[in-house]
């Protein structure tokens, strides 16, 4: 069954030069539609994508790809929609409907719903399709799901000899590489390849990296265009201009967000419930005399059911720490140190999100943060030499 939806967009004019992100001045691949038009022209077109799926406008403002498009009488025939949905205000985790957008009609076939297989795009849902385009915000970390989708979506070109354009934006999260690789007997679809927790690329970076390191299912290769970004430096601060999810509020959350993580498979809340997400902790199990921030988990839009929803936790306030340049383990430690409740501090969740059973074994046994941060450099040393081949930035 297909829900009704209304999407309020506002139309976009083909420009006659390119638009930037006025913030940055990166121009986003989806802007360059000169560079792609010959491929989507008179072709019917599939696209994944969400409510970061925009063009730039030089007004600093911004439209719909879907729109802009329809707009120039491209093809679109259906929507994939990621986690957090179309519209990105899902929850975490939540299992999403199919939808009809009352404006376009177009079908919005949700890639996390509850009768498929999160991410997969089905062989059936292409027979009307001649090219995919994809264009969704990442943040650069591995247990961030869209890259797990983008891997399915490869799949889905692969297996259909469908060409598949990826429309390039830029990692927030690309200044560093850090964190351990994940062992691929803990593989899941939030983590899926052999890289570390942060891993240094954007969308486009990536998405060459599981074509050509053959992780696409029986080593099938996607025919892959990829739409690349223009004045984009890794090194120099990206501020999102629009929210990538419900959880991740602004730029501190992002920057954050890979360090803190890890707290999901813990008892330990990182702020779901309140305003502050990914830039506090605490659980009632802290120590209040060392962790003397205090906030209370409520149910609101952007988590339906909060980690000690009601119950006051203690822990600590990092909004205003600087901005990061490592994953940082340090946060972890000193939460599971100052525990009263270490038999139930991690839960299965954990390596999943760790990626390898050996970091919740090193934290129990009482390793110190240099000692742990040694165990992982030989695969990370190995992961940065292999990461290097598909750098199309500086």
């Amino acid at each position: 069954m297909f829900l009704l939806l209304t999407i309020n967009y506002s139309f976009f004019v083909y420009p006659k030069n390119k638009t930037i992100d006025i913030k940055s001045n990166v121009i986003v691949g989806a802007n360059q539609i000169s560079k792609y038009e010959n491929v989507i022209k008179n072709k019917r077109i599939g696209i994944v994508a969400n409510h970061t799926s925009v063009i730039f406008k030089k007004n600093n403002s911004h439209t719909h790809l879907i729109d802009s498009l329809i707009e120039l009488d491209f093809d679109i025939k259906k929507i994939f929609a990621p986690e957090h949905g179309f519209r990105g205000t899902e929850p975490n985790g939540a299992n999403i409907n199919d939808e009809i957008d009352i404006k376009t009609g177009l079908k919005i076939i949700s890639l996390h719903g509850k009768n498929r297989k999160y991410g997969e795009i089905e062989d059936k849902d292409l027979d009307d399709i001649d090219v995919l385009i994809f264009d969704i915000q990442d943040v650069g970390v591995r247990f961030y799901t869209h890259i797990s989708t983008l891997h399915y979506v490869m799949e889905a070109s692969a297996r259909n000899d469908i060409p598949l354009i990826v429309l390039d934006r830029p990692n927030p999260n690309a200044h560093y590489v850090d964190g351990p690789v994940l062992d691929l007997e803990n593989k899941s679809f939030v983590g899926m390849h052999e890289v570390p927790i942060v891993y240094g690329l954007t969308i486009g970076e990536y998405a060459q990296m599981i074509n050509n390191e053959g992780w696409l299912e029986n080593e099938m290769k996607s025919n892959l265009i990829v739409i690349k970004l223009e004045n984009y430096d890794r090194n120099k601060e990206y501020d999102l201009p629009i929210i990538p999810s419900p959880n991740l509020p602004n730029k501190k959350s992002v920057n954050l967000y890979p360090s803190l993580c890890l707290f999901e498979g813990t008892n330990v809340s990182v702020g779901r419930g309140t305003n502050l997400q990914f830039q506090i902790y605490g659980s009632p199990f802290l120590d209040k005399n060392k962790n003397i921030y205090q906030f209370t988990p409520v149910k609101n839009n952007g988590s339906k059911y909060p980690k000690h929803e009601n119950t006051l936790c203690y822990g600590k306030i990092i909004s205003k720490s600087k901005r990061l340049d490592k994953f940082d383990i340090s946060f972890l430690l000193t939460a599971y140190k100052d525990s009263s409740n270490k038999q139930d501090f991690f839960t299965k969740y954990f390596i999943k999100l760790s990626g390898t059973a050996d970091l919740k074994d090193q934290i129990v046994r009482g390793l110190n943060e240099d000692e742990i941060i040694q165990s992982w450099q030989e695969k990370l040393n190995i992961y940065k030499t292999m990461r290097l081949k598909y750098l199309i930035y500086n």
